[in-house]
């Protein structure tokens, strides 16, 4: 029997589980078990680069961006996707924990391929229940309904369009209550250096 850690404290029977029968986590995002063919010495498999709850972080030297198309403000930053806020759960199987939006748009789901992976909370539809969106132009924050049959309530309405989020706004989805904590804004914004223009290198 060949016993393997999902990363969230579980410890299960590979043999017998694709998953995580207690969090629902696939293997091939936090465990390490031996390859076929090389002696049984083990070797973390490749990480997704998901926002997870505070206390899971990924493996090192492995970001959000991993494998993945880069944003174009993280491009103009040298390769980092900088964190401008975070959500907090304050109600749910996830209270207490907290979660990194980055610019542009962070996918909400149950699913462990989410930006926003809140993977213990059934009553969350898998991918895209939500999406979060920072716009590094104007500084703002916008909250969205994703594609899926689950309703997304901001300050206890339902939202049906893209609607603004403002600091401390309650975010409820399935069982989960998240209170959007923002990082940019009026007071602090990252620096971004615009893309240099032909004439700043002498031509035309």
């Amino acid at each position: 029997m060949s016993m393997v850690s999902c990363g969230n404290g579980h410890f299960f029977n590979d043999e017998e589980h694709s998953s995580c029968p207690f969090c629902g986590v696939g293997l091939e995002l936090h465990a390490t078990r031996p390859l076929a063919g090389e002696g049984g010495s083990p070797r973390p498999l490749a990480d997704s680069g998901h926002t997870r709850a505070a206390g899971t972080p990924p493996p090192a030297g492995l970001g959000r961006d991993a494998g993945e198309t880069r944003p174009v403000w993280a491009k103009r930053m040298g390769g980092v996707d900088p964190v401008v806020g975070w959500l907090v759960c304050v109600e749910g199987s996830e209270r207490g924990r907290d979660y990194r939006l980055h610019t542009e748009r962070n996918f909400i789901g149950r699913s462990p391929t989410m930006d926003v992976a809140i993977t213990s909370d059934a009553s969350i539809s898998r991918e895209n229940h939500a999406v979060i969106s920072y716009n590094p132009k104007r500084h703002t924050f916008r909250f969205a309904p994703g594609d899926s049959r689950g309703l997304a309530y901001l300050n206890d309405e339902e939202v049906i369009a893209p609607v603004e989020l403002a600091p401390y706004d309650l975010i409820e989805l399935g069982e989960t209550k998240l209170l959007f904590v923002p990082f940019c804004g009026e007071r602090f914004v990252w620096p971004v250096d615009a893309p240099a223009s032909p004439d700043q290198h002498g031509t035309r």
